[in-house]
Order: C-alpha cells, then structure tokens, then sequence
C-alpha cells in the first residue's frame, strides 16, 4: 500500500463513514429505541464516541485500502464489489449469527448491516481516490 499517495483518501474515507454511520442512526433512531432499550436513552454521546468512531472507520479504511491495493482492484465499480464483498462476508455473517444464537432480534441486525453497507461501500470506492 502506497501509504503517502493513499493518506488524503483514506482520511476522507474514515471522515466520510462516520459522517454516513451518525446520519444512518439518526435516521433509524427511533426504530432502534422500539428494538433496544439501549437506544431508548434521549442523551447526547459521551464526548469520547467520536474518536473511537474516527478509530474504528480510521482501521477499515486503512485495511479495505490494502485489500483493494492487493487484489488489484482500482475502479469504481471493482472496489464497489470489493466492498459488497467484504459486508457479505463479515458484518453479514457476524449479524445473522447474533440472530441465530443470541437471539437479536433480526430487525435490529439488518438496521447495522445497513450501516455497515453504506460504511464499507462508501470507504471501498472513496479509498481509491487515491490522493486525486
């Protein structure tokens, strides 16, 4: 990986999947709160949830950047499977077995499997910028 040239994409990547991820649950707050009482408190997020959240899209950036670097993906559309591949593969399976063994209930699953898609399709295609 071209860590350099990658630098400006990757963290317009991460910047780019937190923005989408707050928006995504600010959309389904609501749902979420009927889902998981969890979701149910009306507070504002501990001030350190946003530097985990940079964190956290920071590391799948910086990872789905190297996986598309490795396999030769460089397109839009490439780096777009690239992305659907990877959310098949582990949100995805992660989710439905949080349904099938600990009994999440399955409304709730597909709410961050949504996050993730929008997360790593987003990170996927925006990653290839490359510095551009």
């Amino acid at each position: 990986m071209r860590t350099v040239e990658d630098l400006p994409a990757t963290v317009l990547a991460t910047a780019a999947a937190v923005a989408a991820s707050g928006t995504w649950y600010a959309a389904f707050g609501r749902r979420l709160a009927e889902l998981d009482d969890a979701y149910a408190e009306d507070t504002a997020a501990a001030g350190w949830v946003v530097p985990v959240e940079l964190v956290r899209s920071g590391t799948v950036a910086v990872a789905v950047s190297a996986l598309a670097a490795g396999t030769g993906a460089t397109g839009p559309w490439e780096r777009a499977r690239l992305g659907l591949t990877l959310w098949g593969a582990f949100p995805v399976v992660l989710l439905s077995g949080s349904v099938v063994h600990e009994k999440v209930p399955w409304r709730l699953a597909a709410i961050h499997a949504g996050d993730w898609l929008v997360k790593l399709l987003l990170v996927s295609v925006v990653t290839g910028v490359r510095g551009r």
